[in-house]
């Protein structure tokens, strides 16, 4: 990972800080279902948007989808006249499905994750068995982001970061002074993100929260879940590289990389996979998009019993 691209994004943020740039700003969907925190994000000036981590609805037992959390955003995004001009993943999601070609033809936009994601569809192509017609070269998406790679929302900088443990595949993604970190931080009171899926690696996790923590105290970080740590009343999903160095309770400044990771490991070790993972990973590997139809017009999710 280039040292270049976290003084690049430490120079970026403190511009914003010091009032020489402009701060973008975010709206928040918050799917309570998957506990899932969507944004969009944009440029006050230009209107250009970014959609982050977008959540398809889905029925596991009927396998019905539905639209409802997608079609808050895009209602928003046309209420406020933005135009949408990436639809960014953080990673390919286990818990939820992604609305990202639904909001694709609706509001435009390029769908972008991180290029580690060839890594991600080989593993999960081979437990899926998904077969030859299934792609593992990344080409479901628009455009695979790379450690330091730039880009922009009107006249507001971005850099990708990768940010490896939980997925091979995770990406944080620098948007002036805020970074949108999926799952690898929660809020400080809940800790951090599980490590135990196919490809994760919590030493890996540790090394890329402490990359994040070298950022400016002040960037805001905005998460892809919050699970209501007990004694909060609501759900958060916005907080701080300064809170979490002070507060976080697994990562705090002082906590050892051996000591988080014992911790990590015995924790996940506790841990049933999420509700959605099945459906989840089948279709996000793909873009968002679902398998193709078989001989009778239907598409189907696979189960592969005594794998995962």
């Amino acid at each position: 990972m280039s040292e270049t691209a976290l003084v690049a994004a430490t120079a970026q943020i403190e511009a914003v800080v010091t009032g020489q740039a402009t701060a973008p700003s975010v709206k928040t969907f918050f799917d309570p279902v998957t506990f899932t925190a969507s944004h969009v994000v944009w440029d006050p000036l230009t209107k250009e948007a970014a959609i982050i981590d977008s959540v398809l609805g889905y029925d596991p037992a009927s396998g019905r989808t539905r639209h409802d959390e997608a079609q808050l955003i895009e209602t928003f995004v046309r209420q406020a006249e933005l135009k949408v001009v990436w639809q960014l993943e953080t990673h390919v999601h286990a818990d939820h499905l992604s609305a990202a070609p639904w909001l694709q033809q609706q509001c435009g936009g390029k769908l972008a994750i991180g290029a580690a994601i060839v890594r991600v569809q080989d593993v999960f192509g081979k437990i899926f068995n998904a077969g030859t017609e299934f792609e593992r070269d990344g080409s479901q998406f628009d455009q695979l982001f790379r450690d330091g790679d730039r880009f922009a929302l009107g006249q507001i900088p971005c850099i990708a970061l990768h940010v490896p443990g939980h997925t091979p595949a995770d990406m944080a993604f620098i948007i002036g002074d805020a970074a949108f970190i999926g799952d690898t931080l929660f809020m400080p009171d809940y800790g951090t993100a599980r490590a135990d899926f196919p490809g994760g690696d919590a030493r890996q996790l540790f090394q890329s929260i402490r990359r994040l923590m070298q950022l400016p105290a002040a960037t805001r970080l905005f998460l892809c879940h919050d699970y209501k740590a007990p004694g909060r009343d609501s759900y958060a999903w916005e907080t701080t590289v300064g809170a979490e160095r002070k507060g976080n309770v697994h990562v705090h400044d002082g906590v050892t990389e051996e000591a988080f990771v014992t911790m990590r490991m015995a924790r996940d070790a506790t841990l049933s996979l999420p509700n959605l993972i099945m459906p989840s990973v089948q279709v996000n590997m793909r873009g968002g998009r679902f398998p193709e139809p078989e001989t009778n017009g239907t598409r189907y999710i696979k189960i592969p019993l005594n794998t995962l």
